[in-house]
């Protein structure tokens, strides 16, 4: 086969949890298990960072991926779903593998994949592991796709484990309280492996605290530890953010940091990037300020990094953000408060299976929307979301396509207006 053919293969053979939710969701690791025991257990080939949480896991590795990059270290990146190709699940200092790569992993354990039945999620970790362990990289970074303790990537045994946050999002899978989607991802906690929570929510910490210290885990709360790194842009900028960040506890030296992942949420992320870079650093990885400073200029460059309040277009200013549960819209729209325009367009599309009503009613009554369903099988129907949307008073018109809706926007909206596309990750794929 070839690359077009593979990917066919793996999108129509097995289950895609992107494309048909929670019934490509295995509730255990015996196929991981299987698949890379079969691979010889390339799992134990490499040295890795476990990044999980609600929000935010992927930039932080993105980011945490940038930084031992240009440290000198030879990086692997581990991330889902990707935007436009396949292949940028899986990076080696920033490059994506080759498509050869693909069709051969594809082509040498197609049988395999028929004996086992394993999830697309699960082919696909085997496959970055596998990579991973033959180019040996000095350490790897690995996003958890959902959850955490049943996670396919939770076969590893990381050097530190980070979870960003806790919110409100996969409760079908993950629970319908906070405390109970915290314990699926503290799952990830391995014993007396130090572990970087990034934010300190009073409803989750305890679940944290009590889970390392079960396993005499070293924590620390990213949020208390870095509280005096502060964001210096008095207005959202466009391009970059300008952070002050002390250089010891004192907090007298400083040094402005500059990332070019302009959403003001990137606060939180990069306090957690920099003390999962202190943790590094305890465990003898050479990373200077100078190597922090100079990779976060330019993540996107580095690591391919996209959909992060991600300009478009200037004229008419047209921006997209992948934030889509609650907390991630929340900060969307604070974002989109820092941004002098005159009206809203706001190109809107959802998946089936969550539940929207929370997301809808904090949505701005005063944007006109232009609803339209994402080209996946989770797709909602444009009509059903202008539907639910109008209960809540937000109002607009349906489009056949996100990209029809994208140009609608753009057609209708003056050069003082914004336009905003986003409510989806698989939104966003289509118009990066």
């Amino acid at each position: 086969m070839n690359y077009a053919e593979t990917l066919n293969y793996l999108y129509t053979q097995l289950p895609v949890f992107t494309r048909v939710g929670a019934s490509a969701y295995k509730e255990d690791l015996t196929n991981t298990i299987a698949l890379l025991n079969i691979l010889d257990n390339p799992e134990h080939g490499f040295k890795s960072v476990h990044v999980g949480g609600t929000n935010g896991k992927g930039s932080t590795s993105h980011m945490l991926a940038a930084i031992l990059q240009v440290a000198g270290y030879k990086t692997g990146l581990y991330t889902s779903p990707h935007l436009k190709d396949f292949r940028e699940r899986i990076r080696i200092n920033g490059e994506m593998i080759s498509e050869q790569t693909v069709i051969d992993f594809v082509a040498k354990h197609r049988p395999d994949f028929e004996q086992i039945q394993p999830s697309f999620f699960e082919m696909t970790v085997a496959l970055a592991f596998d990579v991973f362990a033959k180019e040996q990289v000095d350490i790897a970074i690995v996003e958890v796709g959902l959850g955490g303790r049943l996670d396919s990537t939770n076969v590893i045994s990381p050097l530190l484990s980070v979870i960003t946050n806790i919110g409100w999002d996969h409760m079908n899978l993950l629970g319908d309280t906070l405390p109970k989607i915290a314990g699926e991802k503290a799952g990830i906690i391995k014993p007396s492996t130090p572990v970087v929570i990034g934010e300190y929510q009073q409803e989750v910490a305890n679940v944290f605290t009590e889970k390392a210290k079960s396993v005499d885990a070293p924590l620390v709360f990213a949020s208390v530890i870095k509280s005096k790194v502060k964001n210096q842009n008095s207005k959202a900028n466009l391009d970059f953010m300008t952070l002050i960040v002390p250089t010891d506890d004192s907090g007298l030296k400083t040094y402005d940091l500059t990332i070019d992942l302009p959403g003001t949420y990137q606060l939180n992320n990069v306090r957690t990037v920099l003390t999962a870079v202190d943790e590094l650093r305890k465990q003898g990885f050479i990373i200077t300020n100078e190597h922090i400073t100079t990779a976060l200029k330019q993540v996107k460059t580095l690591t391919g990094l996209h959909g992060r309040w991600e300009v478009l277009s200037h004229n008419p200013l047209t921006i997209c953000d992948t934030g889509h549960n609650p907390e991630g819209i929340a900060e969307v729209l604070k974002n989109i408060a820092n941004v002098k325009y005159h009206h809203l367009h706001f190109v809107i599309g959802m998946v089936n299976d969550k539940d929207i009503s929370k997301v809808l009613s904090m949505l701005p009554k005063d944007a006109t929307y232009y609803f339209c369903r994402p080209d996946i099988p989770r797709g909602l129907e444009a009509e059903s979301l202008k539907e639910k949307a109008e209960g809540f008073e937000l109002k607009g018109n349906t489009y056949n396509s996100v990209k029809e809706a994208l140009n609608a926007a753009q057609a209708n909206a003056t050069d003082k207006d914004l336009v905003f596309a986003g409510g989806s990750t698989f939104v966003v794929a289509e118009v990066v």
